[in-house]
């Protein structure tokens, strides 16, 4: 195996299990308006720019990075790594799981279950970038991201869709929704022309793993904590710009998942975890961090169960006299909040409720050293 990493100082960071708690408790709110209604920012893109919504799936990706250089660092210390194909294809294949049970809600058809999805593409990109890390020398990383990024500009702007032409960025015209719908059929997404977690759009997403591999050697190497945390700020400010200006040209966008978005997004990941990391690490102000520590130790858990509830109560409707079936979501949104505030705040309202229920869910899990692993 090629790939090595200096000397680690920790085998594990609270600093990180609070950043991941944090991309939690958000995912939880922006997934889980009361109603129809949300502010800008807990809502995603219409489909040009980045809210803070979009930031969440990102900086899954980019932990999932930095997590895999301890854990797989430690196990190839340890005994050089053995099974451990075994255990990184083990766990692909139950993310993958995971993510087609979650499809399977209510679509649980054959025909037409969508094959991608969140969790699939987390799959995905913890397989590759983990043999990647095990495999590869940094340098031949650090290459093949660029590689990456730069290709896939290309193919979606330089590439012709038949019907749309060449360099067509929009929801029906780009590359990307063309070939999902060509090789996925019926099993793409089902709210739009495109798939946002499609085949092709993988290939970037790869890289915001791949900098999450690049910030977990940087955290894992002999220099000062202080150091650390410069570079964490310094390599964040180069992505976010660079990024930014990458976008005057090929916009930043979520569901297309661009090369303008991966390294916008993966500096403003390197930047919060610097301050997660300066706030932990460093200053030692460990308090304020608990309750997104107690969502990022249980973090699969953390994931699932409150989108198996959130089905629910999307499902489920109940019987209006002379009107439509009201979803189970609206009906307590509405008479829990809607009585006292305006419709935008109650359903902001019954977002942070919902977050706040689950963290005491599982603050009683952490009482009771419950962990849920994979």
């Amino acid at each position: 195996m090629e790939n090595t990493a200096a000397a680690p100082q920790k085998s594990r960071l609270l600093s990180l299990d609070v950043f991941r708690g944090l991309t939690i408790a958000g995912m939880i709110v922006v997934n889980t308006p009361g109603n129809n209604e949300a502010y800008p920012q807990l809502d995603h893109s219409a489909w040009d720019g980045c809210t803070m919504t979009d930031l969440v799936f990102p900086f899954f990706l980019f932990i999932v990075g930095v997590s895999l250089v301890f854990s797989l660092s430690k196990r190839l210390e340890r005994d050089g790594g053995k099974g451990l194909a075994a255990q990184i294809f083990k766990r692909t294949l139950i993310l993958y799981a995971f993510g087609m049970v979650l499809n399977a809600i209510p679509n649980y058809h054959p025909s037409t279950i969508r094959i991608l999805g969140v969790l699939q593409r987390i799959a995905l990109c913890y397989c590759f970038a983990s043999f990647l890390f095990i495999k590869t020398t940094l340098r031949t990383q650090l290459a093949l991201a660029a590689a990456a990024l730069a290709g896939y500009w290309l193919m979606m702007t330089q590439l012709p869709v038949p019907g749309y032409g060449v360099g067509n960025l929009t929801k029906e015209g780009n590359l990307a929704a063309w070939l999902d719908r060509l090789v996925l059929g019926a099993h793409t997404y089902r709210q739009g022309p495109y798939d946002p977690e499609g085949i092709l759009s993988t290939l970037p997403s790869l890289v915001t793993t791949l900098l999450g591999i690049f910030t977990g050697l940087w955290l894992r190497a002999n220099s000062t904590e202080n150091r650390r945390v410069a570079g964490l700020l310094g390599g964040g400010a180069a992505l976010t710009l660079a990024g930014w200006l990458w976008g005057l040209a090929f916009p930043i966008n979520k569901a297309l998942w661009t090369s303008s978005y991966v390294l916008f997004t993966g500096g403003l990941a390197m930047w919060l975890l610097a301050l997660c990391y300066w706030l932990i690490e460093v200053k030692g102000l460990k308090a304020w961090g608990k309750p997104l520590e107690i969502f990022g130790i249980n973090a699969i858990a953390a994931y699932m169960l409150p989108i198996f509830l959130l089905k629910f109560l999307v499902l489920y409707k109940l019987p209006v006299p002379g009107g439509e079936p009201l979803q189970l979501r609206i009906f307590i949104c509405d008479h829990v909040f809607g009585a006292w505030l305006s419709p935008l705040n109650a359903s902001a309202a019954f977002a942070f409720s919902y977050m706040g229920l689950w963290l005491a869910f599982f603050w009683l899990l952490y009482r009771k050293n419950i962990f849920i692993k994979i």
